[in-house]
């Protein structure tokens, strides 16, 4: 991967911009590496300091540009929709009615004995009417992850990390109307547990989970309400770097193997046996653009060199494809549904292959593996458009661009890259696109574009016919997260301070119009966000084709 950014006349390395951070251990490791991607002492790749604002290259090229922070309250009427926010450090999630502006209910995970509940990323099952009752799936974090916030805090040393606090918990939640209720711990229940995304399949009838600390993930049933929920398949990805022997860094960049093993459940006891931290890589997630952390060093684990960093599946809205999302691999498995096969893989840097083979080599348990000749850069999240034509994924770090594949196609192996959406501003490693979501109507694509502490994150649209920016609402507030769009073709909400520990709330513009709206208040540091779908056909624009 590429080691060096040149601006405005600096020359600065890679390894040794982020090298800055190679004293801070343990709790400090979160903290120390937000302040110092921000310190004015570290000549940061752009050239602008971590006390005034960044440089702001929007609006050039005719692109509209809102200042986010001049607006205030959001006084519409958004409609009968229920939108769900998980806390983060908060420990639960929350339901707010967006048409009366109050919560309905909320839940906090700690009272059913979770002693380190870091509520994470969710998706909710349509439902005809979700004020007489809804079910979602949340995932959970824990362990050490709680002390990457650089938190003053006595919860290790007081051994509520151990057993009950090692998070990876996968919880299934039941609204009645009137208060929320832990109905099953799915990585209780099947021995698989994950931490990071959950996405809806398309046609209701399940969820699939991921965790990128493990390099797991797995595909689950949707038993009745009083039934335990099931295991369909599951998989791990791993690495074999060619310069293995070498510096972490050529252990990716110098390219390799990626292994998908295809895990099997042990008759013996009937579950698997990855709860809590156990099969961890790395005890810290790699919060984003964390992983040239990786590359140095500074994020510890049993195994980090076999790192692949697959922590999302995301689904073709045709309810056949699944998307694996590799993020140390900038990459996409795409897995046939029907068979539990994998087809091809996606390779989503500029300059690389955009379609490569993924062989089966073994049987019992069956295992494929695919080539990658170099490793150009890193990748983050992805999705499909609701059409299912385009799939686009974040190239980040070194590129900081996102791929756009034609995916009309039935066959995924003739899937290409068409278009890269690019602005002059995502230069270096910041700014950088982070999530996306869809109008309903599939003309604009909205992506979160994140900047470091304590600048304030943006969000901008893309026009989808051309691939170009056209609008830039800019300003809104620190780590912009996840999008959602209300299924009336009206209203994108945009969450933010995700996991900051700074004001929170929720960003909201007119995804038809593009009129922005202003502002509600969001209580406890919001990480993702999910409207309530009311059909099957709405998980097209919701936690299932998107991340």
């Amino acid at each position: 991967m590429p080691t060096e950014q040149k601006d405005n006349g600096l020359t600065v390395s890679r390894r040794a911009f982020l090298g800055t951070a190679g004293g801070f251990t343990g709790a400090l490791l979160g903290a120390q590496w937000w302040q110092g991607m921000v310190n004015s002492a570290q000549a940061d790749v752009r050239g602008w300091s971590g006390t005034s604002p960044p440089p702001d290259l929007s609006g050039k090229d005719g692109i509209a540009v809102v200042d986010a922070s001049k607006l205030r309250l959001c006084k519409e009427d958004l409609g009968d929709y229920i939108y769900l926010a998980p806390e983060k450090l908060g420990g639960g999630t929350h339901a707010v009615d967006l048409g009366r502006g109050r919560t309905l209910a909320w839940i906090s995970y700690w009272t059913y004995g979770d002693a380190c509940p870091i509520s994470h990323h969710l998706a909710a099952y349509p439902s005809a009417d979700p004020y007489q009752g809804f079910e979602f799936v949340n995932s959970t974090q824990g362990g050490d992850n709680v002390m990457i916030y650089g938190l003053d805090t006595k919860i290790k040393e007081r051994g509520l990390l151990d057993r009950f606090g090692q998070g990876n918990h996968l919880y299934r939640v039941h609204f009645d109307g009137q208060s929320m209720t832990l109905i099953e711990d799915v990585a209780e229940s099947t021995g698989i547990g994950l931490g990071v995304h959950t996405t809806i399949y398309p046609d209701a009838t399940g969820f699939a989970s991921a965790d990128g600390q493990k390099d797991i993930c797995a595909f689950f049933d949707r038993p009745a309400r009083d039934q335990k929920t099931q295991v369909l398949q599951a998989f791990r990805a791993d690495w074999i770097g060619k310069a293995s022997n070498g510096s972490l860094e050529d252990n990716w960049a110098k390219g390799g193997t990626l292994r998908l093993t295809r895990l099997i459940k042990p008759k013996e006891t009937g579950k698997f046996d990855l709860e809590g931290t156990k099969g961890n890589k790395i005890d810290w997630e790699m919060v984003p653009m964390a992983e040239n952390l990786v590359e140095l060093g500074q994020l510890p684990g049993d195994d980090p060199k076999a790192l692949t960093g697959l922590d999302a599946v995301v689904h073709h809205p045709g309810n056949r494809w699944s998307s694996l999302v590799i993020r140390m691999l900038s990459s996409s498995i795409i897995i046939d549904r029907t068979t539990w096969e994998p087809v091809c893989v996606l390779h989503n840097p500029e300059g690389s292959p955009d379609n490569l083979p993924i062989t089966k080599v073994s049987s019992g348990p069956d295992v494929w593996e695919c080539r990658f000749e170099d490793i150009k850069c890193v990748g983050h999240e992805a999705g499909f458009s609701p059409d299912g034509t385009r799939y686009t994924m974040m190239n980040n770090i070194q590129q900081n661009n996102m791929a756009v594949f034609d995916t009309a196609d039935p066959d995924p192996r003739k899937w290409k890259k068409v278009a890269f959406v690019k602005d002059p501003a995502w230069v270096g490693e910041y700014p950088s696109p982070f999530h996306l979501c869809f109008s309903v109507d599939g003309s604009k694509m909205f992506v979160s574009v994140l900047y470091p502490k304590p600048h304030n994150s943006s969000c901008v649209v893309v026009d989808t016919r051309t691939w170009k920016i056209i609008k830039k609402f800019v300003n809104i507030g620190p780590d912009c997260q996840t999008m959602s769009v209300s299924y009336d073709g009206k209203y994108v909400f945009q969450i933010f301070s995700g996991f900051q520990r700074l004001s929170a709330g929720v960003f909201i513009f007119r995804q038809d119009t593009l009129e922005p709206l202003g502002f509600l208040p969001n209580f406890g540091g919001h990480h993702d966000c999910v409207i309530v779908p009311t059909k099957n056909e709405h998980l097209r624009n919701s936690r299932c084709t998107t991340l």
